[in-house]
């Protein structure tokens, strides 16, 4: 029985790939697709050897069980908008298609906030121009940064449902085309061949004060009493995406793994508490624990890795940004003392390193994670530090290995 997950360089963003079931009967399911240049050579090549791993000819699909897009921003969307651009190009111009998507997991900003997609694209157009969805927001005069990455967001969530409506996809599916979200009581989602997913959040709660919280301004179309600015101050708090972010636990003969988007470390203990799978203030064991949001002290607080602990913790992320942060391995050492881990990094050391200096004030000593690694002397304590290298699959295997 084969569980694996493919971490694939995704520069600042997500890209992962898991893989189950057996050689004559493999699943496979693709989470995010990483932000702009990563599609190509870090995405689609990958999937190229997969397809021939599997001699899977030029005239067939690779099946893909499942696509979950974590959330609506760039760093995890604008790789499956490439590849949903090209199976959309394939189908229109009758080529055989690269894969066949048997369903996606992701909720909309539409539903999220529950407005219908003409309302959104009405309001929003009404206040910002046609610009703003599905075009470019950067060249709206009078909108700062933030602004400009929420308009594109929801430019490019709207995008993600025409193709998947252009391909004949299901979102949700399993959910009965609603939202995913962690219920009390829920059961896991069974996905064949032994693999089931328990969904831990977003929690029905928070998607709630979302809806109270936008519904508001979406549907107001008085632009003298509402300004484009006011209208997208709700927007611009960094926490909106990261809200609807799907986490899930993902199980199989025993084996698991948390993959948790760009999830706040609170919110995850609130939903693992709330599905049932740790009691009130009790802690959960995985395999595999993808660091919440590229590795940012934003999202993590020491409790989280006291709750949670790993033989396996996935920091996705280049230096962009600064993630991964020292701070939250600071945390991670701090709680776990000598106890036996493997840290995987999508980029070498040095190369998060040279991006994380390019920030104010920074002393190699202090900031940098070559330093901190040298401190602790990693190998002696039992614990491992392992990246990814060019051209070269990163898989962590949990059971049979995948061998390519």
């Amino acid at each position: 029985m084969i569980f694996s997950l493919d971490v694939r360089p995704a520069r600042k963003g997500d890209c992962l790939l898991v893989h189950w079931g057996c050689k004559d009967d493999p699943g496979l399911m693709l989470i995010d697709g990483g932000p702009a240049k990563v599609y190509r050579k870090h995405l689609r090549s990958r999937l190229g050897e997969i397809r021939a791993a599997r001699q899977i000819g030029s005239a067939q699909a690779l099946p893909v069980d499942v696509l979950m897009v974590s959330h609506v921003d760039d760093d995890h969307i604008h790789g499956i908008l490439d590849l949903t651009g090209e199976l959309v190009a394939q189908s229109d111009e009758r080529r055989p298609a690269l894969l066949d998507l048997l369903g996606c997991w992701h909720n909309t900003f539409d539903d999220i906030i529950g407005n219908t997609p003409e309302e959104m694209r009405a309001s929003i157009t009404a206040q910002f121009g046609a610009a703003a969805v599905g075009g470019d927001p950067e060249n709206i005069e009078g909108l700062d940064a933030d602004a400009i990455k929420v308009l594109a967001s929801l430019g490019q969530g709207h995008r993600l449902r025409d193709d998947l409506r252009r391909l004949d996809v299901a979102i949700n599916g399993e959910f009965g085309g609603k939202l995913i979200m962690a219920r009390t009581g829920a059961k896991p989602v069974d996905l064949g061949r032994d693999l089931s997913l328990t969904v831990v959040g977003p929690m029905q709660a928070e998607l709630e004060a979302l809806q109270t919280k936008h519904d508001e301004w979406l549907k107001k179309r008085d632009l003298k009493r509402s300004s484009p600015e006011a209208a997208l101050a709700a927007f611009t708090d960094e926490s909106v995406p990261n809200l609807s972010s799907i986490v899930a636990l993902a199980e199989l003969a025993g084996k698991r793994m948390l993959l948790t988007g760009d999830a706040r470390g609170d919110k995850i203990l609130e939903g693992l508490e709330l599905t049932g799978l740790v009691p009130q203030g009790g802690s959960l064991h995985v395999d595999i624990l993808k660091v919440p949001h590229h590795g940012s002290a934003n999202n993590m607080e020491p409790s989280f890795f006291e709750r949670v602990t790993a033989d396996h913790y996935v920091f996705s992320g280049n230096g962009e940004h600064g993630n991964p942060e020292r701070e939250t391995l600071e945390m991670l050492f701090s709680v776990c003392g000598n106890r036996p881990f493997t840290l995987h990094f999508t980029y070498p050391i040095e190369e998060i390193d040279a991006e994380r200096s390019k920030r104010r004030n920074w002393v190699p000593e202090r900031d940098s994670l070559a330093a901190l690694f040298a401190k602790r002397d990693m190998p002696a304590a039992g614990q491992q530090v392992v990246c990814a290298q060019p051209n070269q699959p990163h898989v962590i295997d949990l059971l049979t290995p995948l061998g390519f």
